[in-house]
């Protein structure tokens, strides 16, 4: 199994939360992993992007167009890192309407349970249901349940069940 995946947001939605939780499903699962991320001006608001190769890769950076999934936490963010996506790569993006993406209003959603530091776990939980990620529900429930603090953890596994 090889799998390259983009994580796309802004400061403060929890990509590399995201990122963090991928590269851990990956090793529960005994596959290779490598990350990498650019967050320059995050605590501003800034784009804040991930890469994440599952599988037996030598370097951590995707490619323009080689992409299988991307993850876009912020709908802005398409224009900017549509183009790691390869043809026949999949968009799973936090929006209310989108274009050829599979969309699911994570922010809507999230708030209506209170917290929108779970729209990230919205918006991974609906990726993993549409079953094109490396990885399964259960796996990812696992790793939410070794890493969240524990007073994060119930909102963390409701956020990404929500999704």
């Amino acid at each position: 199994m090889k799998q390259q995946i983009v994580v796309s947001g802004i400061g403060g939605q929890g990509v590399l939360f995201v990122t963090r939780i991928l590269a851990e499903a990956a090793i529960e699962m005994g596959m290779e992993v490598l990350t990498s991320e650019t967050h320059g001006m995050a605590m501003r608001g800034g784009t804040v992007i991930s890469h994440v190769k599952v599988g037996p890769f030598m370097s951590p950076l995707i490619r323009m167009g080689q992409a299988d999934v991307g993850l876009f936490l912020h709908a802005g963010n398409l224009d900017v890192h549509r183009g790691f996506l390869k043809s026949g790569g999949v968009v799973y993006m936090n929006a209310a309407e989108g274009g050829d993406a599979m969309v699911i209003d994570a922010t809507r959603i999230a708030r209506e349970h209170g917290s929108l530091v779970i729209a990230n776990l919205v918006l991974l939980g609906f990726a993993v249901r549409q079953g094109r990620l490396f990885c399964d529900a259960a796996t990812i429930e696992a790793v939410l349940k070794r890493i969240s603090p524990g007073k994060q953890l119930a909102l963390n596994l409701e956020g990404f069940r929500l999704g």
